[in-house]
């Protein structure tokens, strides 16, 4: 069972943890800057601010398969440490516009980051897939969640803190510093060693490899299944995402100020579920992880949409986040398990469009939803969307890892080498 110490020893995880904690730092005090910017500027205007989730959720839609297309055809690494760089130096261009007056520009930042993380995310897959052992895969997959979940809490934290102390400019600053330092960690994980994937990958066209993508995704079931489980949950998620002050004004009948109790045991689950995770992911198969994820996230969804009870709807929330993490680890794990090195960019750009779109159509939807159906109501169909999910990944939840890989071909067995 692989330990902590374990993992440190592989240089690849170690300093992709440390390039991450950057990342997240940055990622957090630019999302809170632009935040509390744009609403100072136009007085709270929910149009203006309603435009930093276009900026950031737009470019999944538009480039989310071509970065996924050009993360298979570049070195991995180089296309991180570049990326990472171009998100840096974007943070020079927003402060010169700022300087001239164009404060709509704090907008270019977080589209900018969007689109490059559109090429970094495949990418860090692939080095994932080459720098770590198959036996370590999830276990690193399930350290490196552990560093999302401690920022989901610390993040808003740390990006108002950074705001009220700094204002705009030395935020964004210090954003772009984050960035680089990101970039730097980077150049020193293990090189590729992929002789000619830049020279072969420039043999055909970015359309047709596209193509090929959608072709390979379309032949392996077990790929087919996982994109139709995140459809799924992307409905359920979108369903309920902006409902979450109506449980505590309706069906709890307190303040919307009382929302800070619903998202302290969100929080506290987070961090629990990915240390909890990464105890866990050597002793349970990826594909039980991710129908327990499931099942539980649909229990306790249902269970908040029902509560009348503080004390009961803070326990659905903290199960509910408790076992986020297993859904994510285990759909990650199982995409890499079941999908060749040359293709695991085009096929995470395939997945990730269909779950953001999906909870995008069904945030426009559910206000409309909640002025016309009972809250419960609408909870109990997120709850159903991810019961759906889990009955779409039950026939292949009990198969045995090594049956499924010889279904699919080659594998997690390839790569044996070490990564992230």
């Amino acid at each position: 069972m692989p330990t902590f110490g374990m993992l440190q020893r592989n240089p690849f995880i170690r300093m992709v943890l440390i390039a991450n904690v950057f990342s997240q730092l940055g990622i957090w005090i630019r999302n809170f800057a632009i935040l509390f910017y744009v609403m100072e500027r136009t007085g709270g205007d929910a149009f203006a601010v309603s435009m930093i989730s276009v900026a950031e959720y737009a470019p999944i839609f538009l480039f989310s398969l071509i970065g996924g297309v050009l993360a298979d055809r570049w070195r991995p690494k180089k296309t991180i440490i570049w990326s990472e760089l171009a998100s840096a130096l974007s943070v020079g261009v927003v402060l010169l516009a700022l300087e001239s007056g164009m404060w709509a520009a704090v907008f270019f930042a977080t589209c900018g980051s969007a689109v490059l993380s559109q090429i970094t995310q495949p990418a860090g897959m692939k080095l994932f897939k080459l720098h770590v052992p198959a036996e370590q895969a999830q276990a690193g997959m399930s350290l490196l969640q552990t560093v999302f979940s401690i920022f989901m809490v610390l993040g808003p934290i740390l990006g108002t803190i950074a705001y009220q102390a700094l204002g705009i400019y030395l935020s964004i600053l210090l954003t772009g510093i984050a960035f680089l330092f990101s970039a730097c960690a980077m150049v020193f994980i293990p090189p590729d060693n992929q002789a000619g994937a830049g020279e072969r990958g420039m043999q055909t066209s970015v359309m047709q490899d596209m193509v090929d993508g959608i072709r390979y995704v379309a032949a392996k079931k077990v790929l087919v299944s996982l994109n139709l489980c995140f459809l799924a949950v992307g409905l359920g998620v979108g369903l309920i995402s902006p409902l979450g002050i109506f449980l505590v004004t309706e069906r709890l009948g307190l303040s919307a100020q009382d929302l800070q109790w619903m998202t302290i045991p969100y929080g506290v689950g987070e961090i629990i579920g990915g240390l909890l995770t990464f105890r866990l992911a050597a002793k349970i198969a990826p594909q039980r992880f991710l129908m327990l994820g499931l099942a539980v996230n649909a229990a306790g969804i249902i269970l908040s949409g029902l509560s009348t009870v503080l004390w009961l709807t803070m326990a659905a929330q903290f199960l509910i986040a408790l076992l986020q993490p297993a859904i994510f680890i285990g759909n990650n794990a199982l995409v890499m398990m079941h999908t060749e090195q040359a293709y695991i960019g085009r096929v995470t750009g395939i997945r990730t469009p269909l779950m953001t779109g999906s909870m995008v159509v069904m945030m426009s939807v559910s206000g409309i939803a909640a002025r016309t159906l009972p809250l419960e109501l609408i909870y109990g169909a997120a709850g159903i969307c991810f019961l759906l999910a889990a009955l779409i990944v039950l026939p292949f939840c009990k198969a045995r890892p090594a049956t499924a890989n010889r279904e699919d071909g080659r594998a997690a067995s390839a790569p044996c080498r070490s990564r992230e």
